[in-house]
Formats: structure tokens, C-alpha cells, sequence
């Protein structure tokens, strides 16, 4: 593997024991995964700072303690808390370690932005940019909409890459990985496609299908919007190892021809499957979480528009990002969304952090994301439904399906 002088100097320690650190993590990954050389980064986004145990604070606080700073933009992931809203954690002592944890990261000059959805953010990057981005559905989202070229990064490595700057060139950092490998044939779903829960669903059984393949949709809308492609994605992302999806006629780099490649054609009922298979529909209902990955400024003016009428009984819970709270709060939804029964949660997710009640047992999502994860991760049966259905449901006491 080729390395430059100024690389060379980074692993040799001249620009700082943090930077060889990191530098050595990079390169071991790099040999790894057989990268001809590293790339140089413009950004990076950083999953390791919601904690999974002591390691997680051992690795960031040798860091920060060699002197280590982030050399390109880095913003962070959730956390394990809300710091703004610090009483809705209930397990104490994990609230205080992912409050250090996060902490520790800000110390190494990340912006505390705490969001699964930095391309919400201003200055994303754009068509071929190479950035090394961690958490799976900012992954996705920034290779298959933005154009821009992340391989999948765990915890340690993304920091590493946002202290040197580089990242392997390997992967999806490269042409020939990123080709289309699996068609999906959406055109039997027709007007389906303009309801918001066939995204979900779709990510879900796309997901399961390819796997870490590079699946090609046909048939999606011209005009899909970006909050659609993000619930897609997601869900294909959690479902599978999806990191890179091409819709044709809407995505920069789909392709123009797809002969050849084995196809799946998709219809109503394969996405009814899913649905059944993600929800467990028996009418009780004792909470609703939404907002995951965390839910732009058009979805939360779209729910403060379903709760301004009339406010949701059952506890609901609305997680968005800290900067799209602030807007929010500045344009008055946030007042709309409190007024209505929502709680807000920022810096964290309700499907990693204890803050749903443990004797609830069944919650309602339009996440596909969420209901693939948040019955092993917190134990309840997930109900999945659109955004409409989930504050009917709120508002009655018990789910309530259109269909």
C-alpha cells in the first residue's frame, strides 16, 4: 500500500501521537480491506459517540488525551442522552457515561450536532466527494442521494479518519464497487407509491433481498422527495447491509441500462407482507415514537398540521436533530408540537436510549427502521403505519390501520 510523504509522516508520529494512532487504525483497516492507498476526506460524521461500554469512553479519552483534533468538518451522531432534556433518560448512570462520552468528543473538535441525519445540515456534501460518514442510514442517504462516496465505517475508524483526514480507498470509495448488482421493479406498485408508508416498507423488503448488494429501483416517482428516499433507505439499510441504492431517473449515478441483472419485480401485496411482518397489529397500544432516522422541518410541520386540531392522548414522541428543534422552536411548530401532546427528543433515539417506559409492550412507528430494531433493543412489539395513522392511533388508544 502506498502511502505519501505527509501520511508517512502521520503514522511516523511528527504531526502528534493522536494522529499516529489513528493513523495506524487507518492503515490496519486499509491492508485489510487490500486499498491500493488512502483518500483524502472533506467531511466526516461520527457514530462512535453513543456509547456501548467502557471501551467506547477508553478509546475517545486516549485521544483526547494525546492531543488529537479532528482535521475536516466533523459532526457527531446521537448520543445515549437527550442534554437538552436530560429527564426524560431514565437509566441515570447511562445518561452520565453517554454525557462524558459525548463530551470527550467535542473535545476532539466535532460539532455537537447529535443527529442520524447530518445531511439535514448546511454544506453536505455533493456528487463524488469522498467523506468518510458512519451510522447506516446517513451511509446509505449520502452514497445513493448526495452522490458522495462513504464505504461503511464502525465505531473508532470514523474518528480515526476525521483525525487524519483520510480514509482506505476501498469499497464504496471506489468506481467498480458501487455498480448496480439487484433490479427491483416497483412499477406494479403505481399510485401506492404516492403513500408515504410503501417507502418504508420498500427499504424493508429491499434490504432483505439484496442484502449488501447495490439494488436498482425502476418505477419510483421523478418528484420522490428526499424525506421518502431517507425512509427507504433506512429501512434497507436495517433490513440488509444496504449502503448504496440507485433509483433510476432520480439518483445521480443510476444506471441507464440494467440487462442482465436478476430482478424482483415489487407489487402491493409483497408490500403488505412486509407491514405484517413488522407489526404486530392487536389493537392495544400504549405509546407512539416517530422520527427515525431523525425527522426533517417539513415532517414536523406535517405532524404539528395532524395535532394542532386536536392533541394525541397516548404518549408520543417526535426525535429530530437539535438544529432542526431550533428552527422549529423559532418558527413556533415546536410550541404547535408541545401544545399537542408531542414530546420532543433531540442528541439520541427512543430505540437506543431508556426512555419509553419499560411496561409498555406495544408502540406504534412509521419507521421501518424503528420496528426492526426496537423489539430486540427494548423489548416491545412494534405496530408500523404512516405518519396519519400513527396520531389517529395516538388520539384513540389503540391502533388504528387505514387499510
Amino acid at each position: 500500500m502506498h502511502l505519501t510523504a505527509e501520511e508517512e509522516a502521520m503514522l511516523g508520529g511528527q504531526q502528534g501521537e493522536g494522529v499516529a494512532l489513528a493513523m495506524r487504525v487507518l492503515v490496519g483497516q486499509a491492508r485489510i480491506s487490500v486499498a491500493p492507498r488512502l483518500v483524502e476526506i472533506t467531511s466526516a460524521h461520527v457514530d462512535s459517540c453513543l456509547y456501548h461500554g467502557q471501551v467506547s469512553l477508553d478509546f475517545a479519552h486516549r485521544l483526547v488525551d494525546l492531543g488529537a483534533q479532528v482535521r475536516v468538518p466533523t459532526t457527531l451522531n446521537v448520543g445515549s442522552t437527550d442534554l437538552i432534556h436530560p429527564g426524560l433518560v431514565r437509566d441515570r448512570e447511562l445518561a452520565d457515561e453517554g454525557r462524558e462520552l459525548m463530551s470527550a468528543y467535542v473535545a476532539l473538535g466535532c460539532t455537537p450536532t447529535f443527529t442520524c441525519a447530518p445531511y439535514q445540515l448546511p454544506n453536505r456534501p455533493g456528487l463524488g466527494e469522498h467523506v468518510a460518514w458512519a451510522e447506516s442510514n446517513a451511509i446509505v442517504f449520502a452514497n445513493s442521494v448526495l452522490g458522495a462516496r462513504t464505504d461503511r465505517y464502525g465505531d473508532f475508524l470514523d474518528i480515526c479518519a476525521a483525525v487524519t483526514g483520510r480514509a482506505p480507498y476501498a469499497g464504496l470509495q471506489t468506481d467498480e464497487a458501487r455498480r448496480g448488482t439487484v433490479v427491483f421493479d416497483c412499477r406494479p406498485l403505481t399510485d401506492y407509491l404516492a403513500e408515504e408508508l410503501a417507502y418504508p416498507l420498500l427499504g424493508h423488503y429491499v434490504g432483505s433481498v439484496a442484502g449488501a448488494g447495490i439494488p436498482v429501483l425502476l418505477g419510483l416517482p421523478a418528484d420522490v422527495s428526499e424525506d421518502r428516499l431517507k425512509a427507504l433507505g433506512a429501512a434497507a439499510a436495517s433490513a440488509g447491509g444496504v449502503a448504496l441504492f440507485h433509483v433510476v431517473g432520480v439518483t445521480p449515478e443510476a444506471p441507464t441500462d440494467t440487462d442482465g441483472l436478476p430482478t424482483h419485480v415489487v407489487d402491493h401485496g409483497t408490500l403488505q407482507a412486509i407491514r405484517h411482518q413488522l407489526s404486530n397489529s392487536s389493537g392495544s397500544l400504549d405509546a407512539v415514537s416517530v422520527g427515525t432516522p431523525h425527522a426533517s422541518y417539513a415532517e414536523c410541520v406535517r405532524l404539528a398540521e395532524l395535532v394542532q386540531t386536536e392533541p394525541v392522548k397516548l404518549p408520543f414522541y417526535l426525535s429530530t436533530g437539535r438544529a432542526i428543534r431550533d428552527q422549529a422552536a423559532e418558527s413556533g411548530v415546536l410550541q404547535t408540537l408541545e401544545d399537542g401532546g408531542v414530546t420532543v427528543v433531540v442528541d439520541t433515539c427512543t430505540y437506543v436510549t431508556a426512555i419509553l417506559q419499560p411496561s409498555w409492550k406495544t408502540v406504534m412507528t412509521n419507521s421501518g427502521k424503528w420496528a426492526h430494531y426496537a423489539p430486540g433493543n427494548i423489548n416491545v412489539s412494534a405496530v408500523l403505519g404512516s405518519l396519519e395513522e400513527c396520531v389517529a392511533s395516538a388520539r384513540a388508544g389503540r391502533v388504528v390501520l387505514d387499510g
